[in-house]
């Protein structure tokens, strides 16, 4: 008898279930205010060069039109308005700077004037949330393997509500810094080790349909309300101190969800394994039979240590191209998903209107995942979804660059939403692939190296962002540029749909050789070998999938 027979005794879709679909759901919410939150204190309003000696009733008939960044290189007091036949001189505005902001909601922009020749600031401070969300990654990792999957979803969560709160105190660089350090460390723990305790109490048939709906729905919920809730709290330092007392709900957590069972027996810890089913079955109104008990007990082994390491990924050619791309298109996925889903300036609405708009996205892609992945196959969706949206993001970052004008602004953001569908699929399609082309004993270190290597790769996501000062079209099309190029690498690897899945590393070196680049699951005859494994697979939070073989 095997944890799902115990759990189907115990019920594996009662109202225990329910109790804890919910409270995932108040995750999935949670992280979505945790992540995007970032984006809108750090929105750049409008802005312009103050001037004193100008009647504020006509000041924008006298500002330069060199650029936001510049003024008029004289006295304007009681000149006339420059005409266009007029050739003076401009220089870099020392005036300070005036703001229009959106619904007089103000950011750490407009309140510190981090706005041309220091708008580097908010980049490095943003980058520096990546930066911790690596060493956070790595270290909630191992802290979860040595006490417990819930220990770490609370201390990951309350790291959330120190940084954020932190945040809504800041005053200089260095302490944005910090603060958003510290709020990184969180970032994946605070989902994923929920995820996994979710998924092990359900009944195996309802994990896919289940956990996809659960945060389609409830983590675009979160993100689509994120920019009202900060234009209803008209600061950004009110959103970072509303974000983090959300945050307080989660050390209660301790109280009402179980620890991970099959972390219990991996540990030995056989009858703490059995408290937790004996509190599902109670809260379900059933009673565990002590016969099914001691089968139980004798049938349980625990896990043993894996013999493999990270390091046989790279010591023979096969396993190590494929893993040397894996981790390259992790880069591309996890980089692009964040910069496209943050990128929300330059287009015809408001960036909180554009933002709620490309956030209803997640929910389709979802079902798309659920209704494509197992009929087309990992390649062919993971590539196509990429090239996608690596075409839609250029064309974008095109027609705003070369053709500003209203109507093309409008093309612009058709576009802008289309790529942020494709990145979402392409996102939860492509880790769930990478993670079935990764042999079994070494899954759970090469997964979480694939995860280290997108957060790495997400430190340059603001300054990608930032080179939209000097050409609005670059960020677009540097984007759209890596996700081609990360699509055409796709095509170099393996099916793995219908497919008995590599176990060792010497399955891994020899699985798929032989398989031609345009060879596609939709494009074969199915397997009449069951797979030795199968997925369950989650859509994205902050960036997030979580997989596991069944």
């Amino acid at each position: 008898m095997d944890v799902d027979d115990m759990l189907s005794q115990a019920g594996d879709r009662g109202r225990y279930q329910v109790m804890l679909v919910a409270l995932f759901a108040i995750i999935n919410v949670l992280s979505a205010y945790h992540y995007f939150g970032q984006t809108f204190i750090s929105l750049v309003p409008e802005h312009y060069c103050h001037l004193p000696d100008v009647d504020q009733a006509n000041v924008s008939l006298y500002r330069a039109r060199d650029g936001l960044c510049s003024r008029y290189d004289r006295n304007l007091s009681g000149v006339e308005p420059p005409q266009p036949e007029n050739d003076w001189p401009t220089r870099y505005c020392n005036t300070g700077w005036e703001y229009r902001l959106e619904e007089n909601y103000t950011t750490i922009i407009s309140e510190m004037h981090w706005v041309c020749a220091d708008a580097w600031k908010v980049a490095t401070g943003q980058s520096l949330f990546f930066v911790g969300s690596v060493i956070g990654t790595l270290a909630l990792g191992v802290l979860s393997d040595r006490t417990g999957r819930l220990p770490t979803l609370v201390v990951a969560n309350v790291l959330a509500l120190l940084g954020n709160l932190a945040t809504a105190f800041v005053t200089s660089l260095p302490d944005f810094g910090a603060a958003r350090f510290l709020a990184g460390l969180a970032t994946d723990a605070n989902f994923f080790m929920m995820y996994i305790i979710v998924m092990e109490y359900l009944r195996p048939q309802f994990r896919t349909a289940g956990l996809n709906l659960t945060i389609g729905v409830f983590y675009s919920l979160g993100c689509v309300a994120v920019p009202w809730t900060a234009l209803w709290l008209h600061t950004w330092r009110r959103l970072m101190l509303v974000v983090a007392a959300m945050h307080a709900v989660v050390p209660g957590y301790m109280f009402v969800v179980p620890e991970s069972a099959r972390w219990l027996l991996q540990q030995g810890r056989v009858n703490d394994a059995l408290k937790c089913f004996q509190r599902v079955a109670k809260y379900n109104g059933k009673e565990l039979d002590a016969v099914h008990v001691k089968m139980f007990q004798n049938s349980v082994k625990t896990d043993k240590n894996p013999s493999g390491s990270l390091l046989g990924l790279f010591r023979t050619p096969r396993l190590r191209r494929k893993t040397l791309i894996l981790i390259f298109k992790s880069m591309v996925l996890t980089l692009c998903y964040d910069a496209i889903s943050r990128n929300v300036d330059g287009l015809p609405w408001s960036p909180f209107i554009m933002f709620s708009i490309s956030s209803a996205t997640i929910l389709p892609s979802c079902i798309v995942i659920l209704l494509l992945q197992d009929r087309v196959g990992r390649k062919a969706l993971a590539s196509g979804s990429l090239f996608l949206t690596g075409i839609f993001t250029a064309l974008a970052g095109i027609v705003l660059g070369w053709k500003p004008g209203m109507a093309d602004a409008h093309v612009a953001m058709v576009l802008a939403v289309v790529g942020r569908l494709g990145v979402n699929i392409a996102y939860n399609s492509g880790v769930q692939y990478a993670a079935e082309l990764i042999p079994t004993e070494v899954r759970g270190q090469g997964v979480a190296a694939m995860h280290v290597a997108g957060y790495g790769a997400t430190f340059c996501s603001p300054y990608i962002l930032y080179l939209a000062e000097y050409w609005s079209a670059i960020p677009d099309l540097l984007l759209g540029m890596l996700a081609m190029i990360g699509a055409a690498l796709c095509l170099l690897l393996p099916e793995t749909l219908h497919r008995e899945l590599p176990v060792t590393l010497a399955d891994g070196e020899e699985f798929g050789e032989g398989e031609r680049i345009w060879e596609f699951a939709w494009r074969q005859r199915r397997d009449d070998k069951k797979p030795a494994g199968s997925s369950t697979k989650v859509c994205d939070v902050q960036g997030i999938t979580a997989h596991t073989a069944t």
